[in-house]
């Protein structure tokens, strides 16, 4: 007959952060808000510029919907690691949630890092709908695949650095508010959504913040094929000091 000794402990760490990675992404796909922020609003705001720009007669270089497409993905990503994640985080921090995690077996940057992977998980079904959407819309992409791929990934780091950096050093209330306020600026001034050049000289500024940088980035990647390094290293930085910052003022409780 068999013996079986009992080996408790606590679970390797990839498993760990891919467990909460996964609770994360569920939690965020079950509440209406995050879904709005996540798939809702930036299909929308797809089909009306698309539309939009038919109507008004805005002419590009290319198609409306080539040109659109790429910043409104821009844009999803935008609104998951930044808004939705410093809001998600203020109110777990109001209730005492991120402070119980804290002392669990995942270390701290192990929640983090759940954290950051539960946004890619989330930003995978974005990309995934709002593609669907484009193309039935008659999107035709000349993807640059590493340059889009670097470029959500250096795009989720440095707002999601940005975020958590909100949530951790504002009161829960103020977190919402200033998400919010912040998309909204962003959305409509940030170069997230369309080119630098609509923006006139105002471009030269806008695309050194990270909605610019980001959103010409996937147009470079989406449109003409090729990796936007410039834009790709004004992320970077994003990321860094948005890091750097978190690290020093993000308060568990």
């Amino acid at each position: 007959m068999s013996t079986f000794t009992p080996r408790p402990g606590a679970a390797p760490l990839p498993r760990q952060v891919l467990a909460q990675a996964s609770m994360e992404a569920r939690l965020m796909l079950r509440n209406g808000e995050q879904l709005l922020l996540a798939v809702v609003i930036p299909v929308i705001v797809l089909i009306g510029a698309v539309q939009g720009a038919d109507h008004i007669g805005l002419t590009y270089q290319h198609a409306a919907v080539d040109v659109f497409t790429p910043g409104v993905l821009a844009l999803a990503v935008m609104s998951t690691a930044f808004t939705s994640l410093a809001i998600a985080t203020g109110f777990e921090r109001r209730y005492g949630v991120i402070k119980w995690l804290g002392a669990s077996p995942l270390p701290r940057s192990g929640l983090l890092a759940g954290k950051v992977g539960a946004l890619l998980l989330v930003e995978v079904l974005q990309v995934a709908v709002i593609s669907a959407v484009a193309l039935l819309l008659g999107w035709d992409p000349h993807p640059g695949i590493a340059g889009a791929v670097l470029a959500v990934v250096l795009g989720t780091a440095a707002f999601a650095s940005l975020g958590l950096l909100v949530a951790g050093a504002l009161r829960a209330e103020a977190t919402l508010a200033a998400a919010n306020l912040v998309y909204l600026l962003l959305l409509a001034g940030g170069a997230v959504v369309l080119p630098l050049s609509a923006y006139g000289s105002f471009g030269t500024v806008v695309q050194w913040l990270p909605s610019g940088a980001l959103g010409d980035a996937m147009r470079d990647a989406l449109i003409n094929g090729v990796t936007g390094w410039r834009d790709l290293l004004v992320l970077l930085a994003w990321a860094a000091v948005g890091t750097v910052l978190t690290a020093r003022t993000f308060k568990w409780e």
